[in-house]
């Protein structure tokens, strides 16, 4: 049916509602998200791409050199590549200006990190959950225009604190708005962190 270089769902919603980039954490599927895009706004488009590179069988974003670990180069080359999806879906699906907003879960919520900091042009808006610094050095631009939200446990394993405020760090450090919420959970979605996520998105 399209020519978009990523098998994807695309749902018309409410014109004047967000469009909603899913994107899916490891194993997972364009229809992963779909619910919580209900949550967040029951009205908004839904465009929601599948992971392009497999680990084992399993659908992911960007290649990693072990748990944790990310195969930079790859980063940044999916990145762009999904940017460029972006891009193109809103010529083909007639989306013109509306507004975007990148939703992802762990590894769909690393790849929108490093689609903020590399391509501005495509993704302006991310909601992240359970994300982490995505590449060590982003290039210096200014990111007036962007807003992230991020929510994220105090005691998640795979997505380290450490590396979460190195994020925020290269954001603020670029001019970009960023809003954090914790929680005492792990690597996971709350309620608190979707009602946070939730509020966030209307204003």
């Amino acid at each position: 049916m399209t020519d978009l270089q990523f098998e994807h769902k695309f749902v018309e919603g409410d014109p004047s509602a967000p469009v909603l980039l899913l994107l899916h954490g490891t194993g997972g599927g364009p229809d992963d998200l779909v619910g919580l895009a209900g949550e967040l706004n029951p009205k908004a488009t839904l465009l929601a791409p599948a992971g392009p590179v497999s680990e084992h069988g399993a659908a992911r974003w960007f290649r990693r050199l072990r748990e944790g670990v990310f195969d930079t180069q790859d980063v940044i080359f999916r990145a762009n590549q999904l940017a460029d999806f972006v891009l193109e879906a809103r010529q083909l699906y007639d989306l013109g200006d509306r507004r975007l907003v990148a939703v992802g879960f762990s590894n769909g919520a690393n790849i929108a990190a490093a689609t903020t900091l590399l391509r501005p042009d495509a993704v302006t808006e991310a909601i992240l959950f359970a994300a982490m610094s995505p590449v060590p050095e982003p290039p210096e631009r200014e990111l007036r225009r962007t807003r992230v939200f991020l929510s994220n446990g105090e005691r998640d394993p795979m997505a380290p604190l450490a590396s979460t405020e190195q994020y925020v760090d290269f954001l603020r450090e670029r001019s970009a708005e960023v809003t954090e919420h914790r929680h005492a959970g792990g690597h996971q979605i709350t309620l608190e962190g979707l009602a946070a996520a939730k509020a966030w998105l209307v204003v």
